[in-house]
């Protein structure tokens, strides 16, 4: 079987990386599972949050995007990210400035976090052609309160915050910013390439953990949100309805994706976070989020049936909504104009 470049998909992973997990340890709250974005051990009485993320589909702003990336799926938990290492591979022949620039953009988004740098690995790379930047992050749950992925329950209203395929808009509108000035414009492309910015979830994550009601969380990174909801599905045992006019879809995003013919909802969306909250509280939810400056709305229901995963298209059509073989952003980047 040969592999599609981005995640490895679920099957292969129960088949094959879920079934090599070493040691079996019982202060193991929360191994590998799929759907899940961050490993739970108990230490001395207090529950200690991991992940570690890579990143190889950009060129451009790689440490900020490892940082921010990695420490998301933290905060979606409800815990704030406190530590991080990182790992810096470099092809040969690299110069001594892209190692100072990934390391300034990596101190920058941290100190935005909060969030100390505490060690790593940096190295030249035989058989690289691109910078690779892993980030591993730590936090620590206050009060051993957590969330999962998998806690969706049926009846519960599905939010999403901000838009879809931000991440995606970002590194497009810089990796590929010969190809689209031309035929979008210079001042389109600035703005896309600023979605930089937006990709932490932080404060909406731990804004709505606070709040209440909060049954999951998920931060849609490869497959954009349509692998998140599949995700998010996967993990809890339930399937979901979504409806295509409440995801917002950026005016940026949009023009790029048309343009690079591409799904936005198939674009990886780091900045971008899925909430799932129990019904009563949802409106309010989303109210105190939009209060606090973050666009956020309720973009369907969790169904009781797993095999019913569906979207109802603007014309009210209804159909099933697949889940991406690969990220949309390895055909855009390769794609010729």
């Amino acid at each position: 079987m040969i592999l599609s470049p981005g995640k490895i998909p679920p099957e292969l992973l129960d088949k094959t990386v879920f079934k090599f997990l070493g040691a079996y340890r019982n202060d193991v709250i929360m191994g590998p599972s799929k759907g899940e974005d961050a490993a739970i051990v108990s230490v001395g009485g207090k529950l200690l949050v991991f992940h570690a993320d890579p990143i190889s589909g950009a060129n451009e702003k790689i440490g900020w995007i490892s940082m921010n990336v990695a420490t998301n799926d933290i905060a979606t938990r409800g815990v704030k990210p406190l530590w991080a290492l990182s790992c810096i591979m470099l092809p040969v022949g690299s110069e001594e400035k892209i190692l100072e620039k990934i390391c300034i953009e990596m101190s920058l988004a941290a100190q935005k976090l909060g969030v100390s740098i505490v060690g790593g690995h940096s190295e030249v790379t035989p058989g690289i052609d691109h910078p690779l930047v892993i980030v591993f992050a730590l936090g620590v749950a206050e009060g051993n309160r957590y969330v999962t992925t998998g806690g969706a329950k049926a009846g519960s209203k599905i939010i999403l915050t901000k838009s879809v395929g931000i991440e995606g808009t970002a590194i497009l509108s810089s990796d590929r910013r010969g190809v689209l000035i031309p035929r979008l414009g210079k001042k389109l492309v600035e703005v896309a390439t600023s979605y930089f910015d937006r990709l932490s979830i932080l404060d909406e994550a731990l804004t709505a953990f606070a709040f209440g009601g909060v049954q999951a969380m998920h931060d849609p990174t490869e497959g954009g949100i349509s692998n998140g909801l599949h995700e998010v599905a996967d993990a809890s045992k339930t399937g979901f309805r979504i409806y295509e006019d409440a995801i917002k879809i950026s005016y940026e995003t949009l023009k790029i994706c048309v343009l690079l013919g591409i799904n936005p909802l198939n674009l990886i969306s780091s900045g971008s976070l899925l909430i799932v909250s129990e019904s009563s509280k949802a409106v309010d939810l989303v109210n105190k989020l939009v209060e606090k400056g973050i666009d956020a709305s309720i973009i369907g229901d969790v169904l009781a049936d797993d095999k019913i995963r569906t979207i109802v298209r603007r014309n009210g059509t209804i159909e099933y909504l697949s889940r991406p073989l690969t990220d949309e952003l390895w055909a855009a980047l390769a794609k010729e104009i």
